[in-house]
């Protein structure tokens, strides 16, 4: 499979990856924690159906130390008692905020409230703006059809 489009070569796409890269930037660099950064790009992820991105964040993962077992449990974080409640809230949200258009009321008073118990101000503030990074990552490359499965990691930097 080919890309539609060499998205990472098109001088105008290259504009518009910087600034997501940008705001991806400010979350990597907040107190969130990495693994809980991960986890929730892989679940958005696995919901959209970006091969691209689930490649690249599973391979991040375990190169900074994730188990294989947790990052092949992600898809059902709810039966699986390897994710901490923090984590499971964060990914509730994730879920939440990634179907967004499936449920009458977005993200649900009982979600955002739990993950409030977790997160402080400034984690919220990150973690909202990671979940719609993903997405919009996730959007272009699902659009564009980019191949999964050739990613190593670290590869952007």
């Amino acid at each position: 499979m080919d890309a539609r489009l060499n998205y990472f070569g098109n001088p105008v796409a290259g504009k518009i990856l910087k600034h997501i890269n940008s705001a991806s930037k400010v979350v990597s660099d907040s107190t969130l924690p990495v693994a809980t950064q991960e986890l929730v790009k892989i679940r958005a992820s696995q919901i959209n159906g970006c091969g691209f991105c689930t490649d690249m964040h599973t391979k991040d993962a375990a190169a900074a130390g994730e188990t294989s077992l947790r990052l092949n449990l992600v898809a059902v974080w709810r039966e699986a008692k390897v994710f901490t409640d923090a984590e499971r809230a964060a990914l509730e949200l994730a879920e939440q905020g990634t179907r967004i258009a499936d449920a009458a009321g977005g993200v649900t008073d009982e979600a955002w409230a739990n993950a409030t118990k977790h997160y402080d101000e400034d984690q919220l503030a990150a973690l909202i703006s990671l979940i719609a990074v993903i997405n919009a990552y996730n959007r272009i490359n699902v659009i564009n059809q980019q191949p999964a499965g050739d990613y190593q990691p670290g590869q952007f930097g």
